[in-house]
């Protein structure tokens, strides 16, 4: 490889990361300052890097920047009909008593599909409280549980905005994305819910006192008395949880808006708050499966060349991300939202939703251009040419750019998107299948949460660990999962590459 555009690619990534870390301007602006610096070491023209980046950033966004709208503004209504909360009791009602850090971990992979995974956590973790203060013990079993429930789906499943971005770099179709990442997910499941049974009792006595008096009410009491009373410092044998006994009884502000006079307080079904999330998954799903049998049919085999037949263009046009997914935001205001709800709210938490996908749309764009930098100035190329001589598996390149990036500067999502723009521009010369460099660029980015990423301050704040405790409950259990997320790449990897 030329030493000038190796080079070029090191200088680039490692500005993105001493900007984020170093300097007072954000990831969006790292991303194109590395852009401009990577064209001008790599030799390019002035107006030439200029329009790359527009290329690249148009063409990212053009794929993929509604759906990340509306995935967002769909999470915010869920979260604030109380929809949220009614999925996450239905899910203990389903493991039965007994199975709440497996229930916990589930609640958390859900919800965290349309919700970020810092507001999810807060809104979920009074759940786990409750639990605990029923069980009197086992709340940082269940408070790390449900965090890293929240960090599978985040990473694998759309329309989580982090894997929309790189499904959108990487050109690969949203619907193989939720079917791979659901696969991942219950394959992650029982890898989270051990680890938080493992360590929680190791991290339980170390609990701030405040937190332990907000969660069990007398702090005074023997915690080691009730750990053995109740099994907890095993993990088994946990005192079961009355469900009655976590029921808000009848609240008196919903925050919904003002209810009519004798109107009873809004409540939402388990199965109708699901809907506004699972129908644009079926029909994205639906999509994909049906593309699939109408292109073998035809004998067509590039997806770019695909043209649907009379039968599958309903499905296709329904089943198209952006046209899911604005179903789904209409079922979400209109099931989830009460009657009496103004309209003034309601646009009010649309136009919030609004504000937080921006910069996770700029983010996402400003990748694509330095995607498109690199295959323009023929890094991708020579990349491609090194990493195909070395004794390695091909998506090891997206899978350590992302553990790297996300090591140094904390945000996954970032993490992602670096990683994504990089491999773009050489998947086909490695020999490395889209669908398997989108995993790898998700799952390099679980790695070791630690102190530069808000999400580690969010979990440790509320389960009120510390110090080396802190990092054994969240940043351990990211780095458990990022290591089990190997074999199962490398298992794709080779499905993949037979089917192919």
């Amino acid at each position: 490889m030329d030493p000038i555009l190796l080079i070029a690619l090191l200088v680039g990534i490692a500005l993105i990361v001493v900007i984020v870390l170093k300097t007072r301007l954000d990831a969006f602006s790292g991303l194109l300052i590395a852009s401009v610096v990577v064209g001008l070491i790599a030799g390019q023209s002035l107006p030439d890097i200029v329009g790359s980046i527009k290329t690249g950033f148009g063409s990212t966004l053009a794929s993929i920047g509604i759906v990340i709208g509306l995935g967002v503004a769909i999470g915010k209504i869920l979260e604030v009909s109380g929809a949220a909360q009614a999925i996450a009791m239905a899910f203990l009602r389903l493991f039965g008593k007994g199975r709440e850090p497996w229930a916990m971990t589930s609640i958390g992979a859900l919800i965290s599909v349309p919700v970020f995974c810092d507001s999810g956590y807060v809104i979920m973790n009074p759940l786990a409280r409750a639990i605990a203060r029923v069980k009197r013990y086992g709340y940082a079993t269940l408070g790390i549980a449900l965090a890293g429930g929240m960090v599978i789906t985040h990473h694998f499943v759309p329309p989580t905005p982090g894997p929309l971005g790189v499904a959108g770099i990487l050109g690969v179709s949203v619907g193989s994305v939720i079917i791979t990442g659901l696969v991942f997910t219950v394959l992650m499941i029982p890898v989270v819910t051990l680890y938080a049974k493992w360590i929680g009792p190791k991290v339980e006595p170390l609990i701030d006192a405040e937190i332990q008096e907000a969660v069990y009410g007398d702090v005074r009491a023997d915690r080691s008395s009730v750990a053995v009373a109740t099994g907890g410092g095993s993990g088994s044998g946990e005192a079961p949880v009355d469900l009655e006994d976590l029921e808000d009884p009848d609240p008196e502000d919903d925050g919904l808006g003002e209810r009519p006079a004798g109107a009873a307080p809004h409540r939402v079904g388990a199965f109708i708050g699901l809907l506004p999330l699972v129908v644009p998954i079926v029909l994205i799903v639906m999509n994909t499966v049906v593309s699939a049998i109408d292109m073998n049919a035809q004998g067509t085999a590039l997806a770019a060349d695909y043209e649907p037949s009379s039968w599958a263009g309903p499905f296709v046009f329904i089943g198209d991300p952006v046209i899911a997914l604005l179903i789904g935001l209409v079922l979400a205001v209109y099931l989830l939202l009460p009657r009496w709800t103004p309209r003034t709210k309601s646009h009010k938490w649309l136009a919030d939703a609004a504000a937080d996908a921006g910069l996770i749309l700029l983010i996402t764009g400003a990748g694509g251009g330095l995607g498109q930098v690199l295959r323009d100035t023929g890094i991708g190329d020579a990349l491609a040419g090194a990493i195909s001589g070395l004794p390695l598996p091909s998506f090891l390149l997206p899978f350590l750019i992302a553990s790297i990036v996300r090591i140094a500067q904390g945000s996954g999502t970032v993490s992602m998107i670096t990683a994504a723009s990089v491999t773009a521009p050489v998947m086909a010369t490695i020999g490395l299948d889209p669908l398997v460099a989108v995993m790898a660029c998700v799952a390099g980015a679980m790695v070791c949460s630690y102190f530069n990423d808000s999400y580690f301050w969010v979990v440790t704040r509320f389960l009120g660990l510390e110090g080396t405790a802190a990092l054994k409950a969240h940043s351990g259990l990211t780095t458990v999962m990022w290591a089990a997320s190997i074999p199962m790449l490398f298992v794709l990897s080779l499905v993949l590459g037979a089917s192919g």
